[in-house]
């Protein structure tokens, strides 16, 4: 039986554990960061909690015999995609990433690129004075110093941290729809949006929303994957990556290698 470990906590990652749990050969496990208080469980066996850096996870995979590892993580959790590149690589083991592929602006779309939150920070005061954030409840110490500004912060759990002064916080989990984000952008008179370019449809209605209500959107760029890691774009690539599947239909399991040049 082989044991593999998925690194998770997204859809992705809980849609290739019900996959492969069907499998009588494979072991899996889910590790889940454990910053969600009540996060969503994905089949087979789960573990919570960080691993301790890069050697306490070689540490687990050279323990629990790991076979292969799969980093599902959001696109924005660059330190243990680095982590489980440095581990992986020290014990052995093949890795793989899953990334859902990044949103792509389309006609009547105004977005303006940001490589960090704080660039994106820096764009606003140019863009709108009523902003809704939806980054995350961590970093919002990034726009703290915007004290002029009103913030609508939409995340799963309350905020940590330092944050904005003027700011409202909307406690919601996603998919959401177009019509109840158009109502949210127009009852919180919103005039400019942020988000992280995290991809995946359970997120993408506030961009619809953004674009019908003439709303400019800031999207931060997301982080590379570390260097030499191949990346699947979806499951049926990542299960096409562990064990041999029948030839998928065209566009369906894509599996690509990232550019050598793409570093952190």
């Amino acid at each position: 039986m082989r044991h593999v470990l998925i690194l998770g906590g997204t859809t992705e990652a809980r849609q290739l554990a019900a996959e492969l749990v069907a499998d009588p050969t494979l072991r899996v496990t889910s590790s889940l960061a454990g910053r969600v208080a009540r996060p969503r469980l994905p089949a087979g066996e789960v573990r919570i909690g960080g691993f301790g850096g890069p050697e306490g996870l070689a540490r687990w995979l050279r323990e629990q015999q790991v076979d292969a590892l799969i980093d599902a993580t959001h696109p924005f959790a660059g330190t243990i995609s680095f982590n489980a590149a440095q581990a992986a690589a020290e014990v052995h083991v093949p890795l793989l990433a899953l990334r859902r592929p990044g949103w792509v602006a389309g006609p009547g779309d105004d977005w303006h690129d940001a490589a960090s939150l704080e660039e994106a920070a820096d764009a606003l005061p140019a863009l709108g004075e009523r902003v809704f954030l939806t980054t995350g409840r961590m970093g919002l110490a990034a726009f703290a110093h915007l004290e002029d500004m009103w913030f609508l912060v939409r995340s799963v759990d309350p905020p940590e941290g330092t944050v904005p002064p003027r700011m409202e916080v909307l406690l919601d989990r996603g998919p959401f729809t177009v019509e109840g984000e158009r109502e949210l952008l127009r009852r919180h008179r919103i005039d400019v949006l942020v988000t992280k370019d995290s991809g995946a449809a359970a997120t993408a209605a506030k961009l619809v929303a953004a674009r019908a209500a003439g709303v400019p959107v800031v999207v931060v760029r997301r982080p590379p994957v570390p260097a030499g890691v191949p990346v699947a774009t979806d499951v049926a690539g990542a299960v096409g990556w562990l064990r041999p599947v029948p030839s998928a239909p065209k566009g369906r399991g894509e599996l690509r290698d990232q550019p050598r040049t793409a570093r952190r």
